[in-house]
């Protein structure tokens, strides 16, 4: 085996040194490059769930069979399980802002997805497991489902005047991705 030479062996090191220099020194992005990645990550969903809760509020008053009922539902809660999903990457894929207390930040706002993915996941399965039977007590179900599945969803909430960056706060209110 043969070890590297001395001038070998500083090249690895000159690479990486000049990388970290030329992606700033290690930090993240910027306060607006954040905010902006975050709320095109997040627009999406938005736009996503409140399609599905729509819909889900049609489907419950809507004259279907319990089979076509539950169907829709599994379909819409899965729908919302992959779009909170996709928005937890985007927000994942921002990185750690560049900000005072940034990592819990960033690490806030992934929690919030993930119980809300799980939130829905949960109500997806739950509601799969329902017997339609009978379509009263499928109904039932399907109410406590949801019921449970909006407490965890406002439980999951981000109480975003928390956040102590004012860095942040104001490039949420000024980026043009978040408006």
């Amino acid at each position: 085996m043969r070890t590297p030479r001395a001038p070998a062996a500083g090249i690895l090191p000159a690479v990486l040194c000049t990388l970290v220099l030329l992606t700033g020194c290690g930090g993240g992005p910027t306060a607006p490059a954040w905010a902006a990645s975050v709320c095109e990550a997040l627009a999406p969903w938005r736009l996503e769930i409140n399609a599905l809760t729509s819909s889900a509020q049609q489907q419950m008053t809507a004259q279907t069979t319990p089979a076509q009922a539950k169907e829709n539902l599994v379909r819409m809660m899965a729908g919302a399980e992959q779009a909170s999903e996709t928005a937890r990457r985007g927000v994942a894929d921002a990185g750690v802002p560049d900000v005072s207390q940034g990592e819990e930040v960033s690490r806030g706002f992934l929690d919030s997805l993930t119980e809300v993915r799980d939130a829905y996941g949960r109500a997806r399965r739950t509601i799969e497991g329902l017997n339609i039977g009978q379509s009263g007590p499928f109904y039932d179900g399907v109410k406590a489902a949801v019921d449970t599945l909006n407490e965890e969803y406002d439980a999951s909430a981000l109480d975003t005047s928390t956040l102590d960056s004012p860095e942040l706060k104001q490039a949420f209110d000024e980026v043009p991705e978040c408006r």
